[in-house]
């Protein structure tokens, strides 16, 4: 029997192998077996029964804007990584856009690092920035670190975070694929989005809808994969809202073009069809679609077309919402669901008949792969100890009050989801607990070299 710390034993554990009933042990921070339930338990071990309580590793949230430093009135590390910890997130990694100064050169990486380093709930990791202009910095952001490279193909709504030409954008992804690199890009066309009509003024949600079209999307995405494919790159694309863009993705994949693809909880729980009129809490770019649209994402998760689901948490400050005049085109556009999107996701995976373990792969397995996270995203010996305990018939009603987000304005204020977080665990230690939180003790991450 090996040596043991602490066993976590439930009669749902979600493993790569499926949900069954065990007991995982846990030694120096790290997984050290996955045990039947009724197994023999090393002796001294603390022992956790979670009853019937399900036991996930830890989820890992690839695409987080935590806007620190520069921006804090949006969110911060302290309150971001907080906010993770109570929704059984156990890594994130930060985008480098929305931050002063933005994530797009070695000494900024610095300036953030030491930003995050005594506020981390969770484990952090960053995200480098391509923008006109830097692309004798991707090299030496990727050897300092930065998990891959973000970029925009029209303007990103941050004046120090500019979005890439076409030419530009040949530049920076020739140069990360000379090193092998990852580009994560937000797709959509400029051109298609100037001639659509604007909805600036406009409090009808059926107006900002026709200002971002999904031919934007499509568009872009073609030429991204047109683009990938001559130059051999690895790219990403940012949270998919067109299912018309799923054909074409899957056609990809299947040429060998090395493109993963996320969508988010916001396309995937909530449908263009409920949103009210001045609701601008539901404004996202994209945008959330409609209920057909979202039922053909559903499909692209469940046949390997998207990845994995992310949150793109997007904060702002509540002013910038514009609730007094509900003016879709001019109110900031970002969903807050860092808290939130666990059980968002399982409430809708379940009505759909999808288990734990397909949750599991999109929301844990999958981001810790695009992220190279080797020792994350499963319950596995010689992974870090990182779980999430859901009670997932559990329910409650999202009351924004209750969030750990700075600003606490959200989509989902009301609805009744599925799924109680309990209790976040990062290397065997309890980090959360029915959504109170410790003192910070993550640590900051790097991308793992080959």
């Amino acid at each position: 029997m090996s040596h043991a710390d602490l066993v976590l034993r439930s009669t749902r554990v979600v493993t790569p192998e499926g949900e069954r009933p065990a007991a995982v042990t846990v030694a120096d921070d790290r997984i050290v077996a996955v045990l039947p339930y009724e197994a023999e338990l090393p002796a001294g071990a603390r022992i956790v029964d979670l009853g019937d309580d399900a036991l996930l590793p830890g989820l890992v949230d690839t695409h987080v804007h935590v806007n620190d430093p520069g921006r804090t009135e949006w969110e911060g590390f302290d309150s971001a990584t907080r906010a993770a910890a109570a929704g059984g997130i156990t890594t994130l990694i930060d985008m480098p856009l929305n931050s002063i100064p933005p994530t797009t050169t070695p000494t900024a990486l610095d300036i953030k690092r030491s930003t995050a380093r005594d506020k981390a709930h969770i484990d952090v990791g960053f995200w480098g920035g391509a923008i006109p202009g830097n692309v004798k910095e991707l090299r030496p952001l990727h050897d300092a670190g930065v998990f891959g490279f973000k970029c925009f193909l029209l303007p990103s709504g941050a004046d120090e975070f500019p979005h890439l030409s076409p030419a530009e954008l040949e530049e920076a992804m020739a140069e990360i694929a000379g090193f092998d690199g990852l580009l994560i890009v937000h797709a959509e066309d400029p051109h298609l989005i100037e001639a659509a009509p604007h909805a600036d003024g406009s409090r009808r949600y059926a107006d900002f809808l026709a200002s971002r079209p999904r031919d934007a999307e499509n568009t872009a995405i073609a030429s991204l994969i047109a683009l990938a494919q001559r130059l051999r790159a690895r790219i990403h694309i940012l949270h998919l809202s067109s299912s018309d863009a799923l054909p074409l993705i899957a056609a990809a994949k299947r040429d060998g073009v090395r493109l993963t693809v996320e969508s988010c909880p916001h396309y995937l729980t909530l449908t263009a069809e409920e949103v009210p009129d001045g609701a601008t809490e539901f404004k996202c770019c994209p945008p959330i679609r409609e209920a057909g649209n979202q039922d053909a994402l559903w499909e692209g998760l469940a046949d390997g077309t998207i990845d994995c689901i992310v949150s793109d948490h997007s904060p702002s400050t509540v002013d910038l919402k514009l609730l007094d005049t509900g003016d879709f085109g001019q109110a900031w556009g970002g969903i807050s669901s860092l808290q939130l999107g666990l059980p968002a996701i399982w409430t809708e995976a379940r009505r759909r008949g999808h288990t734990l373990t397909d949750v599991v792969r999109w929301m844990s397995s999958a981001p810790a792969a695009l992220a190279g996270l080797g020792n994350k995203g499963a319950i596995a010996p010689g992974n870090d100890a990182d779980f999430a305990v859901l009670a997932p018939e559990e329910t409650f009603t999202v009351d924004p009050a209750v969030l750990h987000h700075r600003n606490r304005i959200t989509a989902y204020a009301g609805r009744t989801l599925h799924g109680v977080v309990r209790s976040t665990w990062l290397r065997g230690q309890r980090i959360a607990d029915h959504g109170l939180t410790t003192r910070p003790t993550g640590r900051l991450i790097e991308r793992q070299h080959a």
